[in-house]
């Protein structure tokens, strides 16, 4: 198992119970000790928790989040960040924002990103996927 970022879907899962992905990322806590997730998942997340107002859900984030660690958002990822979203709009082939944002935080953290969302990330050459659901 590799050094790697959980996608906000993977988290998601997880949150939710998924026993697929409680297995990886046990798998990969017994290996390196934390798992880590950029500020852009935590925002996701949060907000999402917040606005269904699922305070159960939230504290248990919060406690998950307490125990990992959180990647912050550098000038250098995002120009790495930057450059990957130019060059998606030229090619008409954008993944949007935030995850053009994780993907330059798990690029220049040189971390394996985990997510169900193959299908956007593979548009990115110089990123490296996974995905704990399969």
């Amino acid at each position: 198992m590799k050094p790697s970022i959980l996608d906000t879907d993977i988290l998601s899962e997880f949150l939710r119970g998924n026993p697929q992905v409680i297995d990886k990322v046990d798998e990969h806590l017994k290996e390196y000790g934390f798992i880590s997730l950029s500020i852009i998942t935590y925002y996701e997340i949060l907000n999402g928790l917040l606005f269904k107002d699922a305070r159960k859900q939230l504290t248990r984030f919060e406690d998950f989040v307490g125990l990992n660690k959180i990647i912050p958002l550098t000038l250098r990822m995002a120009k790495t960040a930057a450059i990957i979203q130019a060059d998606l709009r030229k090619k008409g082939t954008e993944i949007g924002h935030t995850d053009t944002l994780i993907a330059g935080i798990a690029i220049i953290s040189e971390l394996q990103l985990v997510t169900n969302n193959t299908d956007h990330f593979k548009r990115i050459k110089s990123l490296e996927i996974a995905n704990w659901m399969k």
